[in-house]
């Protein structure tokens, strides 16, 4: 990888308020790089998340303590005037509670010591197209949810002997799964949001003899833990 070009092409993208283009990056530093350079190195190689890894590892070894943690995290790019394949289609946006169409990011950032650095990330892909028996309306859906690509992005963290202590994520990340294989198989810890329809036991008799109960029906005590069972 030519890290001169990559830090040149970042920083222009992050500059930019505008459309970026190579021919625009080449007119930039007046033609000291021609654009067929910049397209040839955009092109020449798939860069994926073990390239991000192999390029933070070095920064990363420097920072990371074992009280270090992991936040997860998703983000949509719009692109509404794309045509739509199963990289830029349409997702469910949080923030303006409705479908958007653009790239959806899963990302992964570790902070330790009050630097923060992606270490990992993925692109959500929709390839399986299918026509939605209620509306009619032809959508496209993943083959794996974000949950389970949450669990395969902690145990390549795991591979890559990242030490940490915490996950922090926000309630669409709150599976019993996830928080089974952060606790259970990876022995870490988390803090993550829970929906308050979400159903809980207050101990461990309540939960063997089937009496959960809404979060926003507990009389939760401010400012204290309260242990419970899911």
């Amino acid at each position: 990888m030519n890290k001169e070009l990559l830090e040149l092409y970042s920083d222009y993208l992050l500059s930019s308020f505008g459309a970026t283009t190579a021919t625009g990056l080449s007119a930039l530093v007046d033609g000291e790089v021609s654009h067929d350079r910049i397209t040839r190195f955009l092109s020449g190689a798939v860069y994926d998340s073990k390239t991000l890894w192999r390029l933070v590892k070095p920064m990363v070894r420097e920072i990371e303590r074992d009280d270090g943690v992991l936040i997860f995290d998703d983000t949509i790019e719009e692109k509404p005037h794309t045509d739509e394949n199963e990289i830029v289609t349409w997702h469910f946006d949080h923030a303006k509670n409705r479908s958007v169409k653009g790239m959806n990011l899963l990302n992964c950032v570790y902070h330790a010591g009050g630097v923060s650095l992606p270490v990992s990330y993925e692109i959500i892909s929709k390839p399986i197209e299918f026509t939605e028996e209620r509306s009619g309306r032809r959508k496209r859906r993943s083959e794996v949810t974000k949950n389970e690509l949450t669990r395969r992005m902690l145990r390549v963290c795991e591979n890559n002997a990242l030490r940490y202590r915490w996950v922090l994520a926000d309630s669409w990340f709150s599976s019993e799964e996830n928080m089974e294989f952060i606790r259970v198989e990876l022995g870490k810890h988390f803090v993550i949001a829970i929906k308050t329809n979400r159903t809980v036991a207050l101990s461990y008799e309540a939960k063997l003899r089937g009496e959960f109960e809404r979060i926003d029906k507990l009389d939760l005590p401010e400012g204290e833990p309260v242990r419970g069972s899911g």
